[in-house]
C-alpha cells in the first residue's frame, strides 16, 4: 500500500531525513544511553546551536527542552508572572493559553477577535503594568499570522513588559527579530517534522531575571522545571528531567539538514507553496478563503471553508493517498486546513493541489 502523504497542520508529515536519521538513532543506541551521557550532551548542544543558526537567535538565550508547547504556556505563568498579563486571541490556542493564565487566578486581560481575523493590536489598549504580553505568531486553528511589525510596535510601547511569542506552526519559517521578544516557544511536530512529545522554550536573560525576581519576592515559581533549575541544566546541555533523547537527536539532525538546504531557499519555497494553495481556493467553485484579509494569510496552515462540509472532502482525497486537517472545535466539519511545512515539497504541493481540483 502507497505511503499517504500529510498534509495535517500537527502532528503532519515527518521532515523527509527523518527516516534515516530513525536508522542512525538505532545504530547509535540513541534511545538506550542515559540522558546525562556525554552523547546525549551532544545532541541537546547541536541542536541548540542549530537553532541559533537557524533562526539569528541572540548567543545570550538560552534554549530548553520540556514536554510541549502546552506546557511551555504553564511554565511561563508559573515563572513570568506576579499578578498581570494580557493576552492576544486571535484563535483557539491563543484563547487557551489565556484561560490557562485566569485558572491561574493571574489577573488576566484580552484582546480578542473573531476567528479568521486579526484583534486590535494597538499598543495602548495593553495596560502599563502588564509583566507578560503573549501572542501566536501563526495561529493553527484559524490561519491567521500576527503581523511581525505589530510585535516590534508592542515592544517599543512597552519596553519593560516580558513577550512571549508562540512559534508552533511558525518557525522557522516566518521571521521573528528574537532581540525585541523574551520568549519563543514550539513544539516540534509542525514545521520541524518530527513526531510529537518534544517543546522547545527559548528564553531571553530578562525572562531569566524576571523569574529570579519573582522566587526572591517570596513567590513560588515551580520546582523541577522553574526557570533558575532549566537554566543550571541548561548550561550543562541537559534537561531538568528524562526528556525524549530520540527526538532531540532528531531535531538535532533534521536543523542540521535545514542549515545546509539553506532557510532562505525554506523561505522562499514556503511563499510558492502559500500562493498556489491561495491561488487554489481563491479560484474553487467550492471553497473559499476563511482569513478575509490577504495580509494575514499564514504561509504554513491555509483554512479554506467548504460549501458542502468537510467530511466527504476528506474521506476522497484520503481513499487517493493524500491526508488534510479537518475545521477546528466548532469548525470541524465545515473547514479543511492544508499544512505548507517545509517537509512538503513544492512537487506534493502542485500534485495535492490537481487532485482537489479533479476530485472536488
Amino acid at each position: 500500500m502507497p505511503k499517504k502523504i500529510f498534509f495535517t497542520p500537527g502532528p503532519s508529515a515527518l521532515y523527509f531525513t527523518v527516516e534515516e536519521h530513525l536508522k542512525q538513532a538505532t545504530r547509535a543506541q540513541v534511545m538506550e544511553i542515559n540522558h546525562r551521557s556525554k552523547q546525549a550532551e551532544s545532541y541537546y548542544k547541536e541542536a541548540s546551536d542549530n537553532l541559533k543558526a537557524l533562526m539569528d537567535i541572540p548567543e545570550d538565550y538560552q534554549v530548553f527542552f520540556l514536554s510541549s508547547a502546552t506546557e511551555i504556556w504553564e511554565r511561563q505563568l508559573q515563572n513570568l508572572v506576579i499578578e498581570k498579563s494580557f493576552h492576544y486571541c486571535l484563535g483557539a490556542f491563543s484563547n487557551r493559553f489565556y484561560d490557562f493564565a485566569v485558572k491561574w487566578g493571574i489577573n488576566a486581560e484580552k484582546s480578542e477577535s473573531p476567528f479568521g481575523e486579526l484583534p486590535n493590536t494597538d499598543p495602548e489598549l495593553i495596560p502599563d503594568d502588564t509583566e507578560l504580553i503573549t501572542l501566536a505568531l501563526n495561529e493553527t486553528s484559524t490561519g491567521v499570522s500576527f503581523p511581525q511589525e505589530d510585535i516590534y510596535k508592542i515592544r517599543e510601547r512597552h519596553p519593560e513588559a516580558l513577550i512571549a511569542v508562540d512559534g508552533v506552526s511558525a518557525l522557522p519559517v516566518l521571521d521573528l527579530d528574537f532581540n525585541k521578544v523574551d520568549s519563543v516557544y514550539f513544539s516540534v511536530q509542525k514545521c520541524f517534522g518530527l513526531p510529537a512529545g518534544l517543546g522547545v522554550w527559548i528564553v531571553s536573560p530578562r525572562a531569566i531575571q524576571k523569574a529570579e525576581k519573582k522566587l526572591a519576592l517570596g513567590h513560588s515559581i515551580g520546582a523541577y522545571q522553574a526557570l533558575p533549575n532549566l537554566l543550571k541544566n541548561g548550561l550543562k546541555n541537559q534537561t531538568t528531567f528524562t526528556a525524549n533523547v530520540l527526538n532531540i537527536f532528531l531535531l538535532s539532525r533534521v536543523t542540521s539538514d535545514m542549515l545546509e538546504k539553506g532557510i532562505d531557499v525554506i523561505k522562499r519555497e514556503a511563499k510558492y507553496k502559500a500562493a498556489l494553495l491561495n491561488h487554489l481556493v481563491e479560484n474553487h467553485p467550492k471553497l473559499n478563503h476563511f482569513v478575509a484579509d490577504r495580509k494575514l494569510r499564514s504561509k504554513t496552515v491555509t483554512v479554506a471553508n467548504t460549501m458542502e462540509g468537510s467530511s466527504e472532502i476528506l474521506e476522497k482525497l484520503d481513499q487517493k493517498g493524500f491526508v488534510l486537517g479537518n475545521g477546528y472545535g466548532n469548525y470541524k466539519g465545515k473547514q479543511i486546513r492544508i499544512a505548507s511545512f517545509p517537509t512538503h515539497s513544492k512537487e506534493q504541493m502542485e500534485l495535492l493541489v490537481d487532485v482537489i481540483n479533479a476530485t472536488i
